[in-house]
Order: C-alpha cells, then sequence, then structure tokens
C-alpha cells in the first residue's frame, strides 16, 4: 500500500502518542508498504486552524492516515469527495481534557466537525472509542489498537521486584513530559503533605512548557524538597531503563490519559501505577491491585497511597507482582499493528 500519514513535527518527538506514530510507520514499512510523512509546523491552536486554508491532500496514496492531533489544520482539505480513503488516528480528543467548559465547547465543536470528515478511526483505547462516539455516533468502521508497550522486552523478575522492595525509601518515578496535564502539581503537592522517607526522579521533556516547568522547579525549592526531588530532563533508553529498574512506584496523575502507555511499561519493571480516573487510565490500573486510581489534582488521596506504600513493604511487594502479570498479559505490538494493517487493507478495497 502507499500511505501517507500526517503529523505536526518529527516523529522523533518524545510523547506516547508519537511512540505510538513512529512504531506504526516502522511496522508498516517493515511490511513492504510505502510510507509518506506529512509534517505540518507545530504552531498554536489558531495558527493551526489557518491551515485549511492552504493545505491539500497529497496524491497518489491508496490510503491518507491523519493523527488526531492534527485536526484543527485538516478539516478544509478533507472535504469530499476523497480521492482515496482517510482514517484518522485517535489517542485522545482534546475536548476530553480537563479545562474550562466554554473552552472544551470550541474545541468540542472543531473537534466534531473534523471527526465527520473521515472514514474510519483507529483508536488507542475503549475509552477514546467512546469519546469520539459519542461526538460522532457509532456509523464509521474502526479498529482499537493498543500501543507499543513493549518496547523495554521481557518483564523484570519476581524474585528481583521482591529484593528491591525491602530496599530504603520508597523511590518514586514520574516519567513524562513536564506539562500541566500531566500532574506533576499534584505529584509535588502530595509529597509536600507527606512525611515519610521518599525520592522522587522526575523523567522528561522540561521545555515541552518552560512556564510550567519554572513554576514546579519554583514549588521545590520553596518547599524545601530539593533533597528529595531530581529533575533529569529527558534521558537515553539506557539511563532510563536503569531508573525504572531502580524505583519502587510510577505516579503520572494526569488529569487525562487517551490510554496512558507509560504505566504499562513501568509495569514491565514491576512498578505498581498511580494515574487518575478520568481518561483511559482506568484500562490499565485496577485500584488497589496493580496500582491506585484518584481524582484528578487530588493530592491528600495519594499523599494517602504513597504513605501507605512507603511504610507497607508487604503490600508494595504485592502490587509489584501484581503489575508484572498485568504487563505479561497486555497483547504483543506486532499483534496490534497486523490488525491495524488488515483494517487498512479492508478500506482500501472498499474504495
Amino acid at each position: 500500500m502507499k500511505i501517507g500519514f500526517v503529523i505536526y513535527g518529527s516523529l522523533d518527538t518524545l510523547s506516547g502518542g508519537y511512540l505510538y506514530d513512529r512504531k506504526l510507520t516502522e511496522y508498516l514499512r517493515a511490511q513492504g508498504d510505502t510510507v509518506e510523512i506529512i509534517s505540518l509546523p507545530w504552531r498554536n491552536y489558531a495558527a493551526h486552524l489557518t491551515d485549511n486554508l492552504t493545505f491539500k491532500l497529497p496524491p497518489r496514496l491508496d490510503i491518507l492516515i491523519q493523527d488526531e492531533l492534527n485536526h484543527p489544520s485538516l478539516i478544509g482539505a478533507n472535504r469530499r469527495p476523497h480521492p482515496y480513503p482517510i482514517v484518522s488516528l485517535a489517542h485522545h480528543l482534546r475536548c476530553s481534557e480537563l479545562r474550562p467548559p466554554w473552552q472544551n465547547a470550541f474545541y468540542r465543536i472543531v473537534e466534531k466537525k473534523y471527526l465527520q470528515s473521515v472514514d474510519g478511526f483507529i483508536f488507542n483505547s475503549q475509552t477514546t472509542q467512546g469519546a469520539v462516539k459519542s461526538l460522532i455516533g457509532n456509523s464509521k468502521p474502526g479498529v482499537i489498537a493498543y500501543p507499543p508497550t513493549d518496547r523495554f522486552g521481557e518483564a523484570v523478575s519476581k524474585e528481583e521486584i521482591r529484593e528491591r522492595a525491602k530496599s530504603g525509601e520508597l523511590r518514586i518515578l514520574f516519567l513524562g513530559n513536564v506539562i500541566e496535564r500531566k500532574g506533576l502539581h499534584t505529584l509535588l503537592e502530595a509529597l509536600k503533605l507527606s512525611t515519610s522517607n521518599l525520592q522522587l526522579d522526575i523523567i522528561g521533556s522540561l521545555t515541552a512548557d518552560p512556564a510550567y516547568s519554572k513554576k514546579m522547579r519554583d514549588f521545590v525549592t520553596v518547599n524545601g524538597l530539593q533533597s528529595a526531588v531530581r529533575f533529569h530532563g529527558a534521558l537515553d533508553n539506557e539511563a532510563l531503563v536503569k531508573k525504572l529498574r531502580q524505583a519502587h512506584i510510577l505516579i503520572v496523575p494526569s488529569s487525562y490519559e487517551g490510554f496512558g502507555i507509560v504505566y504499562l511499561e513501568g509495569m514491565c519493571f514491576g512498578l505498581p501505577a498511580v494515574g487518575a480516573t478520568a481518561g483511559a487510565a482506568g484500562e490499565i490500573i485496577e485500584h488497589g491491585k496493580t496500582g491506585y486510581l484518584i481524582q484528578p489534582n487530588d493530592s491528600a488521596a495519594l499523599a494517602a497511597h504513597i504513605s501507605e506504600l512507603a511504610s507497607n513493604r508487604s503490600l508494595l511487594t504485592e502490587l509489584s507482582l501484581n503489575a508484572r502479570r498485568r504487563y505479561t498479559q497486555q497483547p504483543a505490538w506486532n499483534e496490534t499493528a497486523s490488525q491495524i494493517r488488515t483494517f487498512l487493507q479492508s478500506l482500501t478495497q472498499q474504495q
């Protein structure tokens, strides 16, 4: 197949959504398909809307995949009739995120118009599928294909998990770009409330939202948390694996996740995960079994869970082993990527 793939910026961008796009591109090319990346420049939302005046669908393709993140730029280009099927890869909807209702009302109008303009969907979770259906109904074909969560290979051994749980201070890992949606402020507030002996490693880009990153650094300084908190920025794979092996628990209390690849990647290392009830974290985290789910911004509940795991290492071991088991039950990426390719082929045959 000759496939086009529309994204913002570069496939090398460090985020779960771009990891999905990158791994999907690699898989399709490995099957002998031609994949052309059509990159639109990253700008603000209003500027992206102006792309509708200039952007045209590329010629000579069998099918076009559009990352749903690009939705404000593509409504004009997607006017029917289409020269080939257009599939939207929906990681999560912008209008599902936590923000003032009037803003989401605007985003909902724009996203609905975009979603109505495509011919089918690749969903990264049941939650995302449900969000799309709530906007436009369920008349369009789609496939749920869970993200690539096996990039670190085999899960760590049970014995390694048991030994690690006995050791020292509770080591917490935050893994994600330092942006407000990822909820680092909630985690730092929880650390401020906690009396336990803790160490927090923050791994992720500090340049995605410089103002928010500065605010978090200032919070650490003002509240005397410098000895317990380390900002590492983005790490290469080897250094990241080392931190994942050393940690006891992964906490990313995002206000919304369309899936949450990071939770399963942590579970590969036997890390119980803490996420929020909004979004798809509940498709991965079983509360009280493989980690905990808190309400967005509920730092008090998070502090209570941290304190419990810091003092009860038997419970930490139990949750860690459960997390490892949950990771081993996740379908391999090649299996879900194959589903995507079969879905794309079915759409091209209908054209």
